[in-house]
C-alpha cells in the first residue's frame, strides 16, 4: 500500500535526517520523498499520531512460535501478527518445533507459512538431529534452503568435540552457530538463580558457574576453530567480562541479551510465580547492572524478547515442574524504555539483523521503507489485555512500562497495533 507519515520523529543515527520531525511519503513499498511538508497528491492513506516516532524495522533473535506441533501455544500466522503489532518487522524462528526444524522440508514449510507477511520470518535450524546433540544436522541443504543460522534451542551442546566440528563446517558457507551456555550437570535439578532468593524459598539453585563454564569453553573452542558464534540471553556478570575479553582477542563472537534479564531479578519468584521460571534463570541486581553496563558499552550486541509461548497446562503447576519460558514481543519495547535510552534501544533492537546478515537500509529517499513506529511519553501498567500472543505467560504482567510499540510498515504493508 502506498502511504503519507506525517510529523513522524527519525530515530536513525545512520539516516541524514536522524532526529528531525518530518513526513514520510512511501510508494510501492520504496520512500520516495521525505521533508517538512510533503504533498500527498494521489490521495495516499496517511498516518499520524500523537508523539509518533520512526526507527528502522527492528529485529528480534530469538523467537519461539510453536508451529508446528505445538499450534495450541501459538502459530506462525498470529505469531507474526502479534510481532508486527509489537513493532518487529523480522524475527529469527527458533527450532524448538515438532518435529524440531533441522532439515530442509522444515525449513521450507515455516517460510511458507510465513510467506507475504509484514513481519519477515528467518529461520534458525537446528544445529543437532532432532536437537539431541548427538550428531549435526543438514546444515548446508537449510542453508539452500533459508535458515539464517544453526543452534539447539534451550539447549547447551555437551559433546564440545561436535562444536569444534560444527564450527569447522559453518566456515565453508559462512554460517553462524548459537551456542546456548549451560552446564547440565552444574543445573542439576536447579529451577532459579542460586543465592539468597533461592535459599530463602528452600528452591534448588543454578549457579551463575553452570553458564560462565560453558561459555569460557565455547570461547576456547571458537578460538581453536574461527568461524563465527552467537551467544543467546546471557545472565551474568562474569558472562559479558569473558565475551568482552574475546572480542578484544578478535573472535568473532556476538551475544544478546532477554528483555527480562535487564528488567527484572530474582527477587520476583517470592510468590512462586511460574511466570518467572526462564532460562537462563532471573539473576541478581548485580548481574542486571552489569548486563544493563555490557549493553551501553557494546560488549552486548542486542537485545531478544526470547518470546516463547507455553500453554496453560504446563505453567499453572508446582514450580519444580513448570516449564520454562516467557512470551515477550508486546512487552519488550515498553520494558526497555523504563531502564535505557531511546537510541541504545533502537540501536540493540535493529542490530540483531546484521549479526545474521540480513541486509536493511537507513532511513532515506529511494530507500526500502522497511519501518517501526513507536510513542515514548505514555505511562502505562503491563495487563492481560495487553497480551495478543494465544499464550499468556508473560512475566511483566503488572509491570510499569514507558512508550508503545505502535506497529509497523514493511512490504508494502501497514500494520497497526
Amino acid at each position: 500500500m502506498n502511504l503519507v507519515i506525517r510529523k513522524a520523529k527519525i530515530i536513525d543515527p545512520k539516516s541524514p535526517f536522524h532526529n528531525q520531525t518530518v513526513d514520510v511519503k512511501i510508494t510501492n513499498g520504496v520512500v520516495d520523498a521525505i521533508g517538512n511538508s510533503v504533498s500527498n497528491d494521489a490521495n495516499y492513506q496517511e498516518f499520524q499520531h500523537e508523539g509518533l516516532h520512526l526507527s528502522q524495522g527492528w529485529f528480534d533473535t530469538s523467537v519461539s512460535l510453536g508451529e508446528p506441533g505445538f499450534e495450541d501455544r501459538e502459530t506462525i500466522a498470529n505469531g507474526l501478527i502479534v510481532a508486527a503489532k509489537s513493532g518487529f518487522t523480522g524475527i529469527a524462528l527458533q527450532p524448538n518445533s515438532h518435529p524440531i526444524i533441522d532439515n530442509q522440508s522444515q525449513v521450507l514449510f515455516v517460510k511458507q507459512k510465513a510467506a507475504d507477511t509484514a513481519t519477515n520470518l528467518y529461520p534458525i535450524g537446528a544445529l543437532t538431529k532432532n536437537s539431541e546433540g548427538k550428531d549435526l544436522a543438514e546444515l548446508y541443504d537449510m542453508k539452500n534452503a533459508g535458515a539464517v543460522a544453526f543452534g539447539d534451542y534451550g539447549k547447551s551442546l555437551s559433546n564440545a568435540n561436535l562444536l569444534k566440528i560444527g564450527l569447522q563446517y559453518v566456515q565453508d558457507f559462512d554460517g553462524l552457530v548459537i551456542a546456548f551456555a549451560q552446564d547440565e550437570n552444574i543445573k542439576g535439578n536447579g529451577v532459579v538463580n542460586e543465592g539468597v532468593v533461592s535459599t530463602r524459598l528452600g528452591l534448588k539453585g543454578i549457579p551463575n558457574l553452570a553458564e560462565e563454564l560453558i561459555i569460557a569453553r565455547n570461547l576456547f573452542l571458537l578460538e581453536y576453530t574461527g568461524g563465527k558464534l552467537h551467544i543467546p540471553t546471557v545472565s551474568t556478570a562474569k558472562s559479558v567480562a569473558l565475551i568482552k575479553e574475546a572480542k578484544a582477542k578478535g573472535l568473532s563472537v556476538t551475544c544478546s541479551v532477554a528483555v527480562h534479564h535487564l528488567v527484572l531479578t530474582d527477587e520476583k519468584l517470592d510468590g512462586f510465580d511460574t511466570r518467572y521460571k526462564v532460562s537462563p534463570p532471573l539473576r541478581t541486581e548485580s548481574d542486571r547492572q552489569a548486563l544493563l553496563a555490557g549493553v551501553l558499552d557494546n560488549t552486548i550486541d542486542c537485545i531478544t524478547s526470547d518470546h516463547n509461548p507455553i500453554d496453560i497446562e504446563h505453567k499453572k503447576m508446582e514450580f519444580d515442574l513448570a516449564k520454562n519460558g516467557t512470551i515477550g514481543l508486546e512487552s519488550t519495547f515498553g520494558a526497555l524504555l523504563t531502564v535505557l535510552s531511546l537510541e541504545k534501544i533502537v540501536e540493540k533492537l535493529t542490530f540483531g539483523s546484521s549479526i545474521l546478515n540480513i541486509e536493511k537500509q537507513p532511513i532515506d529517499i529511494n530507500s526500502k521503507a522497511n519501518l517501526s513506529l513507536f510513542e515514548v511519553d505514555s505511562n502505562w501498567t503491563f495487563s492481560k489485555v495487553s497480551i495478543l500472543s494465544k499464550s499468556k505467560n508473560s512475566a511483566f504482567l503488572g509491570q510499569p512500562m514507558r512508550g508503545k510499540a505502535l506497529g509497523i510498515y514493511n512490504n508494502g504493508k501497514l500494520v497497526l497495533s
